[in-house]
């Protein structure tokens, strides 16, 4: 019997321990992705009282209709130009609008 009671103990050991691990990492993950959804959701809109990068700019009305910063109005143009891995181009970085936006505040 004592046998039969050590070989179950060993394999809940062998299996439990990994699961359980397994289940801390999963959980811390899913807190730290929620957490991220949240701070996506405080990126910054356009108030009304803040004007369009074009109309700070002086861009021409043919520029402007190439633009895709226009087709999304609400959205800072800095956001409509990041590159596919989230970084910000270059020019973004020294541009006036980039510059003069005010600083988002998360939750």
């Amino acid at each position: 019997m004592d046998t039969v009671l050590t070989f179950v103990l060993g394999l809940l050991l062998r299996i439990g321990i990994p699961v359980a691990v397994t289940a801390l990492i999963f959980f811390l993950l899913r807190r730290l992705d929620e957490r991220w959804q949240k701070e996506a959701l405080a990126i910054p809109v356009i108030s009304s009282s803040q004007r369009p990068c074009w109309e700070i700019k002086s861009c021409p009305e043919e520029k402007r209709k190439n633009c895709p910063a226009s087709a999304q109005p609400n959205v800072p143009c800095w956001q409509v130009f990041r590159t596919k891995n989230g970084l910000l181009r270059e020019e973004c970085l020294e541009c006036d609008v980039f510059h003069l936006a005010p600083v988002p505040v998360l939750p």
